[in-house]
């Protein structure tokens, strides 16, 4: 397929979101130019089309390949004016999000075995595996654009951007796994990511707090532990995959470092602290190393967080010494 065939099927797609996305009923106002739906979608010829109306549409989508596609050409209309990003306008939440296909089946974690990555349907299931946290990334960031009003256009410019990346690299493990001989789909999965983003639906700091710091963060310390293994299997194809996905995971973490300072800083809060309010309010899962400490330090974590870090791993190495000690 020639790059002008790729490109008018996504710019297809986009239009389909953006028809969709004006034609929502869930569309309230716009705090900076209150207008009717019907209004607003009169006007679509005489502006651009909302990028945060466009990516709950696309939020929604339930195919993981159009839904990928329709993020990665979201994003390009941003940058080049064909959308733009509305900060005003404030979205009623729809029932049913996010859009997801009927497979795979979500279950507990715990009711994920584990495969070893010697045998090829082992690996198989660490690719699904990591498609899945793909997919279910490209809704979270979706989510932070149409979401939360009042933000600036950075703000919505930045999630496009790591949903556009998200997509991709959900399209890389959906390309690798079928040559597997597997789809998205094939294998159980678990619905944990998308919890915190219930869970934090009402609160942008929270949201920033505890899903890139968090959630998004465990990606940079269980990646290199997961390439070596796929590299020793002798995978190198998918090895490079996580090569790619780790470089641009520390960026999306390092938006999310920004902006949680970036709200810290205007409500007067210390960081530190307020971080740590947050993950005991919401919840939030307990942090276990080993630590990537170059690469979280690489996504904007401070000093004093990477100490306190260091001394948790450290703690957690004497336990598992003393517990091991216990058993013999």
């Amino acid at each position: 397929m020639s790059r002008l065939t790729a490109r008018a099927r996504l710019s297809r797609r986009l239009s389909a979101v953006f028809t969709a996305s004006n034609a929502d009923p869930f569309v309230m106002t716009s705090a900076a130019s209150p207008v009717s739906v019907a209004s607003r979608a009169s006007n679509s010829y005489d502006e651009p089309p909302c990028a945060r109306r466009a990516a709950l549409a696309a939020l929604r989508e339930r195919d993981p390949a159009a839904k990928a596609a329709a993020a990665r050409e979201l994003y390009a209309a941003v940058l080049d004016g064909r959308a733009l990003c509305d900060s005003g306008l404030d979205l009623a939440e729809p029932a049913g999000l996010p859009g997801r296909p009927e497979r795979p089946e979500l279950v507990e974690p715990r009711q994920l075995g584990r495969r070893s990555m010697q045998s090829p349907q082992g690996r198989a299931v660490l690719l699904h595996a990591l498609a899945h946290i793909e997919f279910n990334a490209i809704n979270l960031a979706l989510d932070a654009v149409w979401r939360f009003p009042g933000m600036p256009a950075g703000f919505y410019t930045d999630w496009l951007k790591v949903a556009a990346e998200e997509a991709y690299h959900y399209s890389l493990l959906a390309a690798r796994l079928a040559e597997y001989g597997h789809a998205y789909g094939d294998f159980p999965a678990h619905g944990g990511l998308w919890d915190m983003c219930e869970r934090t639906r009402g609160d942008v700091l929270a949201r920033m707090a505890l899903v890139p710091r968090t959630l998004e963060a465990r990606g940079l310390d269980a990646s290199p532990p997961i390439r070596a293994r796929l590299q020793q299997a002798g995978d190198h194809a998918s090895a490079a995959i996580l090569d790619v996905i780790l470089r641009d995971e520390i960026g999306h973490v390092l938006i999310g470092n920004r902006w949680f300072r970036h709200l810290c800083d205007a409500d007067g809060l210390d960081p530190h602290h307020t971080y740590l309010r947050l993950a005991d309010q919401y919840h939030a899962p307990k942090l276990r190393g080993p630590f990537n400490f170059e690469a979280r330090r690489d996504a904007g974590f401070d000093d004093a967080e990477l100490a306190a870090l260091a001394s948790q791993d450290a703690q957690q190495a004497m336990q598992a010494t003393d517990d091991r000690a216990s058993r013999q």
